[in-house]
């Protein structure tokens, strides 16, 4: 099956993977998103992780599509949107280096809820959600841990939302 994360808005382009060897513990700590996170807990985030490189315009991944992945952006930017039916995609946040994209793979239906798109070329380490998941499962420690911090994205795509939602900019289908 093919990995989701692999689309872009042009056919012919595909990101770049490198091989998962050169995904360290360290690598993850300089991420914000894991201070206080045990070196074993990083650890086990870099077990079947990838670095991807997107060119602008690639789409990471589309609303709808089966979620396997979590991002953690080291350099570009990443819009995330929500797709309004009968207009284009509705831009909810801009994310950019030292930031996290992707929760979906942690709840059911594994569905993602957002589409992202590379605003310019943009590297990303591609973690393994379902790997993480099954951790999760056999290990509470590390699922409270990865859970917390989870959490943290999604409240704030919620929050960028209902921002969205009081103040639409003025040329968004909302006004409609």
């Amino acid at each position: 099956m093919k990995s989701t994360f692999l689309l872009s808005t042009n056919p012919a382009a595909s990101p770049r993977q490198h091989a998962a060897g050169n995904i360290t513990s360290d690598s993850i700590a300089r991420f914000a998103f894991f201070d206080g996170m045990p070196p074993a807990h990083r650890a086990v985030l870099c077990e079947g992780a990838r670095v991807v490189q997107f060119k602008a315009g690639d789409v990471m991944f589309r609303e709808g599509d089966p979620a396997d992945r979590c991002f953690l952006i080291e350099s570009g930017r990443i819009a995330v949107g929500a797709h309004e039916p009968g207009h284009s995609t509705v831009s909810v946040q801009t994310l950019g280096a030292g930031e996290v994209v992707g929760w979906s793979w942690l709840f059911p239906p594994f569905a993602w809820h957002f589409e992202a798109t590379a605003l310019e070329p943009t590297r990303v380490l591609a973690l393994n959600g379902a790997h993480l998941l099954a951790c999760a499962e056999r290990d509470h420690d590390f699922g409270y841990e990865l859970m917390k911090r989870v959490a943290q994205i999604v409240i704030r795509r919620l929050q960028a939302t209902r921002q969205l939602w009081l103040t639409p900019p003025a040329d968004s289908p909302l006004m409609d």
